[in-house]
């Protein structure tokens, strides 16, 4: 059997600021540098220094920990942040990526009651990504749930694979309280996954945010499938520590998920098998001779004694001829 070939992709693996939530935007850069993440995805909220590209820059700088992907400050609790026009908070976050050398910027759809802005939000995403290097992907969603009642929050679907987008964020606690088919997803976004939120669900009304690998989404297969499609994207931690009962359980947390996704981003996949060496072509086997009877084996003894031996020949040997001087 083939032995296996251990395939890394070149995905980064970065820790979302969101993580650390209660504490603040520093304290992501310095558990993102003690525990060894690639990067950082900055989550763009209420927290002053996540909307203040020059403090952002120094933690960067003071931490060496890259800044890989800006989320723009499309929740609830972040109406107000850079602006409440839409296309402004977006217009800052490239511009916040492209300072800060970060490669994507994650959106969320529009809130259904942004109606001008749902209207016009496809074809103004394509738009912004037809004016930069910087990636706008664009993160599936899910339905509000309250007891036996379903809200459908998000506009034009949360459901993002229903519309063209270049490029796509899939969120695998989304997914879980979707209750939808995360792998089926993926396999509608194709080549267009250009980012990962990695997290776990148990299928709650709640947007869980579990650390891999502790609910029923399928993170592993993922990463195992990204490993071995060479995804060149981002997989970015973003997990629920809220309810950790202390700084060291928060970080042991943030580092059972480090570990998970590193483990099964190496992908074990068999090398190619070597050709199978032809084998000798097979020699006819002479038939069996029917065996002889009593009687032709007295005769032949017969003849034979009356037979004298006969003497070996003598090789003829042919006159040299004699060379002309």
């Amino acid at each position: 059997m083939a032995d296996p070939v251990v395939r890394v992709p070149d995905a980064k693996v970065a820790l979302s600021t969101a993580s650390v939530y209660p504490e603040s935007t520093a304290t992501a850069f310095e558990i993102a540098a003690r525990l060894g993440y690639d990067g950082v995805e900055v989550m763009v909220w209420t927290d002053p220094v996540s909307q203040d590209i020059e403090a952002l820059r120094r933690l960067s700088d003071h931490h060496g920990v890259p800044i890989l992907a800006i989320h723009a400050p499309c929740l609830l609790i972040t109406q107000r942040v850079w602006s409440t026009d839409p296309w402004t908070k977006l217009l800052r976050a490239r511009a916040a990526a492209e300072r800060l050398g970060a490669s994507t910027v994650v959106v969320h759809p529009p809130f259904r009651w942004q109606r001008q802005y749902a209207r016009d939000f496809v074809d103004g995403i394509w738009r912004m990504a037809h004016e930069t290097d910087v990636r706008f992907a664009v993160e599936n969603m899910y339905p509000w749930r309250y007891r036996d009642r379903e809200m459908l929050a998000y506009a034009p679907d949360w459901d993002v694979t229903k519309d063209d987008y270049r490029h796509f964020t899939v969120d695998l606690s989304h997914t879980a309280t979707a209750r939808t088919d995360a792998m089926a997803m993926i396999d509608r976004m194709g080549d267009r996954l250009g980012h990962v939120h990695l997290a776990d669900g148990n299928g709650s009304a709640k947007d869980e945010h579990l650390v891999p690998g502790r609910g029923t989404q399928p993170c592993a297969e993922l990463l195992d499938r990204l490993a071995v499609g060479g995804f060149d994207g981002h997989v970015v931690i973003e997990v629920n520590t809220r309810r950790a009962m202390s700084a060291a359980e928060r970080e042991a947390d943030l580092a059972e998920a480090l570990a998970f996704t590193r483990l099964h981003l190496a992908s074990a996949s068999p090398t190619p098998a070597a050709a199978p060496t032809p084998a000798p072509a097979a020699t006819a086997t002479p038939a069996p001779s029917k065996p002889r009877s009593s009687e032709q084996r007295s005769s032949e003894a017969r003849s034979s004694e009356g037979r004298s031996p006969s003497k070996p020949r003598s090789p003829k040997v042919r006159p040299s001829r004699s060379r002309r001087s």
